[in-house]
């Protein structure tokens, strides 16, 4: 088996961020608990993913912060998997991921879910990227520079 390469020190954002949530057991566990999914038996139940993958999964999302692991509220021996701030600031992503499927890995009329504002029951507007000034921006209309420690551009 090929051993996995971290890329925990990589100079780039995107592969950092991958190192962390970049499996797709990984992404599937913090969408469920963005879904409400809290405790070990439940994650397994809702992804059919085996207890060694699931513990590992979910040990590493903790160690890494994105999850917190809490006394159960109803004073049961268990334990609460609960999303962290850094694990909630995967929210946006999660969306993305997810608008991005239903547009591309769906045959028109096929059946499949969408995520819809609580309030109103209406489907989420598409996420876009947007400039500081609010302006709708695309791949062409950005560039990636290098920030040194103290903040300057190269």
């Amino acid at each position: 088996m090929v051993k996995r390469v971290s890329l925990k020190g990589a100079d780039c954002p995107v592969a950092r961020s991958l190192d962390v949530i970049g499996d797709w057991w990984s992404l599937l566990i913090v969408r469920d608990a963005f879904d409400g999914v809290r405790r070990f038996g439940e994650f397994q139940k809702s992804l059919g993913i085996s207890k060694g993958i699931l513990a590992s999964r979910l040990l590493a999302l903790v160690e890494f912060g994105v999850l917190a692991v809490e006394p159960a509220s109803d004073g049961s021996t268990w334990q609460n998997y609960v999303l962290t701030p850094k694990g909630e600031g995967l929210f946006p992503m999660i969306v993305a991921l997810r608008q991005w499927g239903e547009a591309f890995c769906y045959e028109e009329g096929e059946d499949h879910s969408t995520l819809m504002e609580r309030k109103t029951g209406k489907p989420l507007a598409p996420l876009r990227v947007r400039s500081a000034s609010g302006r709708e921006l695309d791949a062409r209309d950005t560039v990636v520079r290098k920030i040194q420690p103290d903040s300057t551009y190269l």
